[in-house]
């Protein structure tokens, strides 16, 4: 809740912001009379490096005009041994647009990189601490992130609503930690199992990253060697599909045909790899190491029932076809595999975390591309479920941009997505969350970068987990 102090000084700053000759002479008038202007009307242009406590490193721009908002930004996933480096804005031209209008840009490193949530949420309020005491209370104060960051901004605005006002979460694992490492062991449990079914290759509870790249390197051979044939594509299109990994993610690939069921599978191929190469292995033992064990199951799972509700089954179905292959057959299979156990103390520690109870108390818009393989846009329907659970959807707005790629928004876009969460703060309620006054709002905002926002519905998330229904705990 805004305090009585912070009100009265929101008013005083909508009252003492005039520009050119007059302003300067009434606030000369104002001084005269004892008045002082707030902080943030008169300072000068400032860029501040520092480093916390924690030894998290932060970065802060606030611009000479400063407009009294502040932006705290959420950088992504970092492997775990990488430097620390703060980071204020998603990227150059929008943090450039931003300051140009006057916003304060602020944002942390994380004390530790990896999977960092319990590092990176005090760090970032310590961010906005260092802020306040330099520059006084923001006017307003809006947290937002981009991909792993978006998860960080969502477990700001649900445990710690006092500090912002509103949240936007870009391309974030909104569907939380569990129910991420779950869908990363879905694709490659089916790998496994199809292409390799006599193989020893672990998928959970490494000891040390050696392992965790012993097995990454085992399975991306399998892979490989899968791509050769019909057989092995029919195949690798099934463990996409359990992820939504859809068939243009990246782009660099020529857009396929919606029939060219061949060159989808091949787009989804390089995702799974990139999959394999880090997230699936190597980022999951780190994810381990902190939780103290393997938090991740797919006992009690219907893989038959996940893949009829993915958004790529035509494309399954098409391929097992063309391969001569019993798609019944394999997921008889897939459904008698010895299945994957979890760690409980480890999915209680990931729970506890890393997953979200669907209870905001300040708006939130989220954003997401179509075309993400790393975090499928179906998330969106996991934290849709939670808010719906937990009481606060008419908080929650959702928009969603027609481009592959993971976190791949234009400047506008982003911008736009400010621009109407700020819409929501002043007004009361949400209005131009359409994807037509999306793309107005962008344009207006930066018009040499596109504006791709389209109506669109994302199928279910395959295995959501959240904090709000008592029956995803195990």
């Amino acid at each position: 809740m805004t305090s009585p102090t912070r009100t009265a000084a929101r008013s005083r700053a909508r009252t003492l912001r005039p520009r050119g000759t007059a302003a300067l002479a009434a606030l000369l008038l104002a001084a005269a009379a004892g008045a002082t202007a707030p902080a943030y009307a008169e300072a000068p242009a400032e860029h501040i490096e520092g480093t916390l406590p924690s030894g998290a490193k932060y970065v802060m721009d606030k611009p000479a005009d400063w407009n009294g908002t502040v932006l705290l930004f959420s950088h992504g996933y970092r492997p775990a041994g990488s430097p620390l480096a703060a980071q204020n804005a998603p990227d150059d031209a929008t943090k450039a647009l931003l300051l140009e209008k006057g916003y304060a840009l602020i944002g942390s490193s994380y004390a530790t990189n990896g999977w960092a949530v319990t590092d990176a949420v005090p760090d970032q309020l310590a961010t906005l601490d260092v802020f306040t005491e330099r520059s006084g209370e923001a006017r307003r104060t809006i947290a937002w992130g981009q991909s792993y960051g978006g998860l960080v901004t969502t477990a700001v605005a649900e445990r710690h609503p006092g500090r912002i006002d509103g949240s936007l979460a870009m391309c974030g694992l909104v569907h939380g930690g569990v129910a991420n490492w779950n869908n990363t062991l879905d694709p490659v449990f089916a790998l496994k199992t199809l292409l390799a079914p006599g193989s020893s290759v672990q998928l959970t509870g490494f000891a040390d990253q050696a392992s965790a790249a012993a097995a990454a390197g085992a399975m991306a051979k399998t892979v490989t060697d899968g791509q050769a044939t019909p057989e092995g594509r029919a195949r690798i299109g099934l463990a996409a599909a359990l992820h939504n990994i859809p068939g243009w993610n990246d782009a660099s690939q020529p857009e396929p045909a919606p029939d060219d069921w061949n060159a989808q599978q091949a787009n989804q191929y390089q995702a799974l790899q990139g999959m394999l190469s880090l997230p699936a292995f190597s980022w999951r033992q780190e994810a381990e190491s902190r939780a103290g064990g393997n938090m991740s199951w797919n006992t009690g799972v219907d893989y038959t029932k996940m893949l009829r509700q993915s958004s790529v089954y035509k494309e399954v179905t098409e391929l097992y076809k063309d391969a001569g292959l019993s798609l019944k057959k394999d997921l008889g299979a897939l459904n008698r595999a010895p299945r994957i156990s979890a760690d409980p103390a480890a999915v209680d520690w990931m729970s506890r975390t890393s997953s979200f109870t669907g209870r905001l108390s300040k708006p939130q818009l989220t954003i997401h591309t179509t075309g993400d393989a790393l975090v499928p846009v179906q998330v969106e329907s996991a934290y849709r479920r939670a808010a719906t659970a937990g009481g606060s959807a008419p908080l929650l707005r959702q928009a969603y941009v027609d481009n592959p790629g993971h976190c791949t928004f234009s400047p506008a876009e982003q911008t736009a997505a400010l621009h109407t969460l700020e819409k929501r703060l002043t007004a009361g309620h949400w209005k131009g969350t359409d994807a037509a006054s999306l793309n107005a709002t962008a344009a207006a905002a930066d018009p040499t970068t596109p504006a791709r926002y389209i109506p669109y519905r994302p199928a279910p998330y395959p295995r959501p987990y959240d904090l709000a229904h008592p029956h995803d705990r195990r």
